[in-house]
């Protein structure tokens, strides 16, 4: 193990601080554009979501009247913390947005509502939106790798993790100095939270982890900018996220080959409306089915071989009782592709959770531990499935990158169609509304400011 690094988040800090345009190669510039578009469409998708009504109520009760920020499924504005708090939350819903695989970290629903958020107010351009972007990514994914996989056990990472993310894009947007951009993720570390615990029985807490990360990754660094002081070692502290949060820390990641290794490069789009850890075994199926031209009724027995990480998160949702909990269930989501082909945003429905043929064919699968694939994770993941047919053949299929992965990536063609299908499958807004859009988030880097995406006045 190599020697600990002395003060590796006042380290990162200074590096978020210093972060510039200049600094960044144009493929990172080209991803944080993608991955913004990616992340606007998915904040449309909640509209009409029970849990984002609520929230949007609640904005609406503690809020301004009127602001400068959008909250995009409302068409309403707040002030910068309620936007950010509703946007975040509704970006999270349909189990579409981006993911980073070694942090097991969803970088673009806490960072990209936070900063955007506060760009609107502070009338700051394109550029800085993505500077500050890229500086929410790094520092999110970075405090993810650190905290290892024992913390993803029982913690959200992108509730916890994810809260100084949102305080890492909010800082540099704000211009903050090395010394105060390490208080910004001190006050932030020190709120961090979210627990898997809500997944047993179908509760709201996903997307309550995603709106107080953003938002209160955005408090932190405001506050931080006027001089409220944070814990500077909140990360490695004898005290800190990892004595509290962790078993296998290592905060080394925090510092890893900064500024020649662009963690953002790495994060993943999501191809099916799922949990992440369902894909690689959902891509093997779709490919294993392909191949030997089976159907779903010739399928006795489904072996997704999966990682620790999939078995803590999806086997406690063994009778998933809404759409929202059968997106966690290996077993529905390959049900869904066994007979539908798809498990994306249209095929989650009411419908498909009362379908007698799904919860039947969800029986048959089970998960077991694979020793290749559980050495791989974090860093990859494997999708193994084996297949036994009702004439006694039993069948394999291995992915190696799953679909959405960088080595496996959405086109950006993809990526507007995705962003489009997102935004009006509740009428978050209209394909004419999006392709403005898309026009406007591919010349990011040109833009003089980020306001009125959707409301014109």
């Amino acid at each position: 193990m190599s020697a600990q690094v002395d003060k590796p988040t006042q380290i990162l800090a200074e590096f978020l601080a210093e972060l510039k345009f200049e600094d960044l190669p144009v493929e990172v510039v080209s991803r944080t554009e993608d991955l913004f578009l990616d992340w606007f469409g998915s904040a449309l998708a909640g509209k009409k979501a029970r849990q984002i009504q609520i929230l949007e109520q609640f904005a609406e009760t503690m809020g301004p009247a009127d602001g400068a920020s959008e909250i995009f499924v409302s068409r309403r504005r707040s002030s910068p913390y309620f936007a950010a708090l509703v946007n975040a939350a509704s970006s999270h819903y349909a189990e579409q947005d981006d993911v980073h695989n070694g942090s097991v970290f969803h970088p673009g629903t806490v960072v990209f509502p936070a900063v955007v958020a506060a760009a609107q107010q502070l009338g700051s351009s394109g550029r800085d939106v993505i500077v500050a972007a890229v500086a929410g990514y790094e520092a999110g994914i970075r405090i993810g790798e650190s905290l290892g996989c024992s913390h993803y056990k029982i913690f959200h990472t992108t509730g916890t993790a994810g809260t100084l993310a949102a305080a890492a894009g909010v800082a540099r947007l704000l211009a903050v100095d090395g010394e105060r951009m390490l208080h910004a993720l001190g006050s932030a570390g020190t709120q961090a939270a979210g627990l898997w615990e809500f997944l047993r029985d179908a509760a709201d807490s996903k997307q309550l982890h995603t709106a107080k990360a953003a938002a209160d990754g955005l408090l932190s660094a405001y506050i931080a900018r006027d001089g409220f002081v944070g814990a500077q070692r909140i990360i490695e502290g004898e005290q800190g996220m990892a004595a509290g949060m962790s078993k296998d820390a290592d905060p080394n990641m925090l510092v890893d080959r900064l500024g020649t290794r662009w963690a953002i490069g790495e994060t993943s789009f999501k191809f099916h409306a799922s949990c992440r850890h369902t894909h690689p075994a959902a891509d093997a199926l779709l490919e294993l089915m392909s191949k030997y031209k089976i159907r779903a009724d010739e399928i006795d027995e489904v072996l997704a071989r999966v990682h620790r990480g999939a078995i803590d998160v999806l086997g406690p949702v063994t009778d998933p009782q809404t759409v929202h909990q059968a997106k966690f269930s290996m077993g529905f989501v390959l049900a869904m592709i066994a007979l539908k082909g798809r498990a994306g945003i249209e095929e989650f429905n009411e419908t498909a959770l009362r379908d007698p043929a799904i919860r039947s064919f969800s029986q048959k699968v089970k998960m077991i531990l694979d020793d290749e694939v559980d050495r791989a994770y974090p860093k990859r993941w494997l999708g193994r499935v084996e297949v036994v047919t009702r004439d006694g053949r039993r069948l394999k299929m291995q992915i190696d990158t799953p679909k959405g992965d960088p080595g496996n990536t959405l086109s950006r063609g993809e990526l507007e169609d995705k962003a489009i299908r997102l935004a009006m499958f509740q009428g978050g807004a209209t394909r004419e509304e999006m392709q403005d859009v898309i026009a406007r988030v591919w010349r990011l880097r040109d833009e003089p400011n980020l306001k009125n995406f959707l409301m014109k006045t």
